[in-house]
């Protein structure tokens, strides 16, 4: 009961948070490595997916590229890429030691739930609302951009929460190469048998996981056209026609 009295006293104590080696240094220093690593993911898989999505075919392909990422652990596949000459353990920015090795490392984590989320977002787009679209005249690119896309919104942005919360989760392993983020906390803090400090720091992962489960969570609810709340989102959630006439408006 010790611990647990010594880690509260570690979080609630300020001089914990302050300093460049303090909790609010590194808690900023994750949310950053965890945002730099979604936001190349989602710029290099959306696309890719989208499109492919669009036309039906190639997803399988893309798919199990993307899902190297899972068969590799997160943690091998860092340690090759700080022993590689690049990009190796050099500083990189606010990123600190092997910070590129780590945001690439994050980023083909990232990539297989937004891949494939995305890709079977479009793919099953009813096809009847996409004859009907394509009866009233629409080019390919209208049919994406006003039917395919809204209606595959919701389940993209499934892909990109659950990347999100896994992304954060993981990126604690970059104290293992003396990379920055509240991983630093932890394992310094079982390295030295400060157990309450290590604890502490585990703490703040998890609480900071569950904010932002659900911030994406309500985020992700008001992408959901059928459940919206706006003239257009009452559109998209009658019939086909109702809804082609919305995307046309």
């Amino acid at each position: 009961m010790n611990v647990f009295a010594d880690t509260w006293r570690y979080l609630t104590d300020p001089a914990s948070w302050t300093g460049d080696n303090g909790m609010l240094s590194r808690l900023l220093e994750q949310l950053l490595l965890t945002g730099t690593a979604l936001a190349l993911a989602m710029l290099v898989g959306l696309p890719i997916a989208l499109w492919l999505g669009h036309l039906g075919r190639g997803g399988f392909l893309a798919i199990n590229i993307s899902n190297v990422g899972r068969a590799i652990p997160t943690f091998a596949l860092l340690a090759l890429l700080v022993i590689a000459d690049w990009p190796g353990t050099a500083e990189f920015g606010p990123y600190g030691r092997a910070g590129l090795a780590t945001l690439i490392a994050l980023m083909l984590f990232a990539l297989p739930p937004i891949v494939t989320q995305s890709y079977v977002a479009v793919r099953e787009v009813a096809g009847d609302v996409k004859e009907a679209a394509r009866g009233m005249g629409m080019t390919g690119r209208q049919l994406f951009f006003r039917i395919e896309l809204p209606l595959a919104l919701p389940l993209v942005a499934s892909g990109v929460r659950l990347a999100l919360v896994q992304v954060w989760a993981t990126a604690t392993i970059a104290a293992l190469v003396a990379g920055p983020g509240l991983g630093r906390i932890i394992t310094d803090g079982f390295y030295r048998s400060n157990y309450p400090k290590g604890i502490a720091g585990a703490i703040v992962v998890a609480l900071v996981a569950l904010v932002l489960e659900v911030a994406a969570a309500y985020l992700q609810r008001l992408a959901d056209p059928i459940r919206g709340s706006s003239p257009r989102g009452r559109a998209l959630s009658g019939e086909g026609h109702t809804l082609l006439e919305a995307g046309t408006g």
